[in-house]
């Protein structure tokens, strides 16, 4: 990860790491974020974006804005870039989110092992390297929550997207593991299923109806657990928990003459 100058000077907001500060979802929740004086560490692959990004921020009322361009899917040192994050914003940080991830093509990756291998990389293996060096660095301040959007494709595996799930059933299953062990030192982690919103990643897809949501409609609430104890894992919009409730419970010989 490369280094940028900072935006401004630092104020008495909760201090904030973004990883993956370009999702539609993040820039949302940041906006909320900066309306309370937070400061920022933004990461992403375009330093152009972030800068457009954290004028924003500034704008709304933010205070140190660092822009970090670089691949989050490849990380490096992941345990000596958070340390180095934290240490930019002050030496003390009050959350960190982890938003990147790629929906990807469930009908390539049957196939292509190469797509199948990165769908698994960018939604599992690099987010969970980050939960890892995030979680410790929480666990030594003693305070601060890893904030993990997954998704509730990963709450039973389906024809449609069962690769995507897989990561991301793996993610919740590693972040469920980190606020066992984070809480007894005061820090803690929430993972949050997102269902159908309305982003980048899912312009590809027939969107309308009551199920999808905007980001801007779920900013309030992510933003909220930052500063707030919440469960270690949560639903967003609420209703999808009791839809995958049901969707986990329906047996086996019917959901699979399903076509979901």
């Amino acid at each position: 990860m490369t280094k940028s100058k900072a935006i401004d000077a630092p104020r008495k907001g909760p201090n904030i790491i973004v990883l993956g500060a370009q999702s539609g979802i993040a820039i949302e929740a940041n906006r909320v974020l900066a309306s309370q004086g937070a400061n920022f560490v933004l990461t992403g692959r375009s330093e152009v974006r972030l800068r457009e990004i954290a004028e924003d921020l500034k704008a709304r009322g933010a205070g140190l804005c660092l822009v970090r361009p670089g691949d989050l899917s490849r990380p490096g040192d992941t345990h000596a870039v958070i340390a180095q994050y934290v240490s930019d914003l002050g030496g003390q940080i009050d959350g960190v989110y982890v938003y990147f991830g790629v929906l990807g093509d469930n009908d390539l990756a049957k196939t292509d092992r190469d797509t199948f291998l990165r769908t698994m990389e960018v939604n599992m293996i690099a987010p969970a390297d980050w939960c890892q060096a995030s979680a410790g660095l929480l666990e030594r301040q003693g305070r601060g929550a890893l904030i993990v959007m997954s998704s509730v494709a990963g709450d039973r595996g389906r024809q449609s997207n069962y690769v995507y799930g897989a990561a991301k059933g793996g993610l919740t299953v590693l972040v469920e593991g980190l606020a066992h062990r984070l809480a007894p030192s005061g820090a803690r982690a929430t993972l949050v299923k997102l269902g159908f919103v309305d982003t980048a990643m899912t312009t590809h897809i027939k969107k309308g109806g009551p199920l999808w949501t905007q980001p801007a409609k779920i900013a309030h609430k992510l933003a909220s657990i930052v500063s707030k104890p919440h469960p270690s894992v949560m639903y967003l919009p609420w209703f999808w928990l009791p839809i995958m409730t049901i969707i986990k419970a329906v047996p086996a010989f019917i959901f699979h003459k399903t076509k979901l």
